[in-house]
């Protein structure tokens, strides 16, 4: 939980301030991490799994942007189930699978820091320590930035942002060039299974646009500010995502981003952009990286800062450390960094992709239930939370059929969500 009494450091966030929250949580797992995976299962179609994914998170951006302006909390969505669902186990419930997801999501882009950082520090190195030492070492430093101040988290992510945005573009332009009209169509219609693991994989690469949501207490004029935040960060990322999908299969094989899954961007780069542009890319895969890690840490000390307050955390936790940081923060980044030393993050990206499409399925419900109050469109809600549904039944029967074990996973982790809920309720922590 962050500490907010007292700090002169906090000045209100603008409107870039927010949309650079929201690419850099999007962008360092989306592109930098998850290509690789998606291209294995759409190949030259992998643009169109990136924008139908687009299309779902504009869908879900609505309901969040509606319910950010009228709410404005530091918690984002978990304030949003309190509203709408009340402060019962399973409200409770959602907010700690939501916590986890988040969790296990740093984890995962902390790793591909770390695989970025040996590539480009340690050339032909592959030592898994090297990898850890780096990954870890990302999450420490975010984490400082975070104890500092909200300004400085705001002025640090318009900056990293800036930078990759830059060298994002500068590979899209090159790529451009040799692009071939045969990768822009849908040559073979990709099977269900596939289509639908590559959109959950896809909406993954999406699913930081609700970090956002956790700024909007500190926005100048939430009601103004934040629809038009969601509406640009989403529609950038998108045109982002479709244009370097397509740029990079132009030139890269599927098989071969498979091959480099953990630093797919970088490979690619070299081919259009010779040596010295690989290694620009590889400082610009550091630096979205970093900026995802630094947006994810945001978001979740302020939903544990808001779920102290709430009383929906022990005392304890919430008890001052330094500057903005507590104890329950410092508990949470080591849990983290013990994800990222000993888990399998591979079957966990499946996990967060499944428990995100869950968590923000229950913003959609929420929004209807509250659509009034947000002066929001029904038939907008409904049709998303159709879209929702739709993509978590294909997404789920698609691991199932594949006989992934990812599924277990994630069956375990909404379990221990609610487990841990019920047991918290009945000694009456919260």
């Amino acid at each position: 939980m962050m500490n907010t009494e007292g700090n002169n450091g906090n000045k209100p966030l603008g409107l870039w301030n927010v949309v650079s929250i929201g690419i850099g949580a999007m962008v360092g797992a989306g592109i930098f991490a998850l290509l690789g995976q998606a291209a294995l299962l759409m190949e030259a179609s992998t643009w169109v799994a990136f924008a139908f994914g687009g299309i779902v998170a504009m869908f879900s951006g609505y309901a969040y942007a509606r319910l950010g302006a009228s709410y404005p909390s530091n918690g984002g969505i978990i304030d949003f189930f309190r509203r709408g669902l009340g402060n019962g186990v399973f409200s409770l419930a959602l907010s700690l699978l939501y916590l986890l997801t988040l969790a296990v999501s740093i984890a995962m882009v902390a790793r591909a820091f770390g695989a970025y950082a040996v590539q480009f520090l340690h050339e032909g190195s592959q030592e898994e320590h090297l990898i850890l030492l780096y990954a870890l070492g990302i999450i420490a430093v975010m984490t400082l930035f975070n104890s500092l101040s909200n300004h400085a988290v705001g002025r640090l992510e318009v900056i990293l942002v800036g930078i990759k945005m830059m060298i994002l573009l500068l590979l899209i332009i090159a790529g451009v060039w040799s692009l071939q009209p045969a990768h822009i169509s849908v040559s073979a219609p990709p099977s269900s299974g596939a289509f639908f693991s590559c959109i959950g994989i896809t909406f993954l690469a999406y699913a930081g646009f609700g970090m956002m949501a956790n700024a909007a207490d500190k926005v100048k004029d939430p009601q103004v500010i934040m629809p038009r935040a969601f509406l640009v960060a989403i529609g950038v990322t998108t045109l982002l995502y479709i244009s370097l999908a397509l740029v990079l299969l132009s030139d890269v094989s599927a098989l071969e981003l498979e091959k480099y899954a953990d630093t797919a961007v970088a490979q690619a780069a070299s081919p259009l952009l010779g040596h010295v542009g690989y290694v620009i890319v590889v400082i610009g895969a550091l630096l979205a990286t970093a900026s995802a890690i630094n947006a994810n840490l945001f978001a979740v000390f302020n939903i544990m800062d808001n779920m102290g307050s709430e009383r929906e955390l022990p005392k304890r936790m919430n008890k001052s450390l330094w500057r903005q940081s507590t104890w329950g923060n410092i508990i949470v980044v080591v849990l983290i960094m013990l994800m990222t030393a000993a888990l399998n993050l591979g079957s966990l990206a499946s996990v967060a992709s499944a428990t995100f499409l869950i968590c923000y399925l229950a913003v959609f419900v929420v929004a209807i239930r509250l659509r009034h109050d947000i002066h929001a469109s029904l038939p907008i809600l409904i049709v998303g939370t159709l879209v929702m549904l739709l993509v978590i039944v294909g997404f789920i029967y698609s691991l199932w059929s594949q006989g992934s074990r990812a599924l277990i996973w994630i069956i375990g982790a909404i379990l221990l969500s609610l487990i841990v809920a019920m047991v918290m309720k009945r000694n009456k922590t919260v």
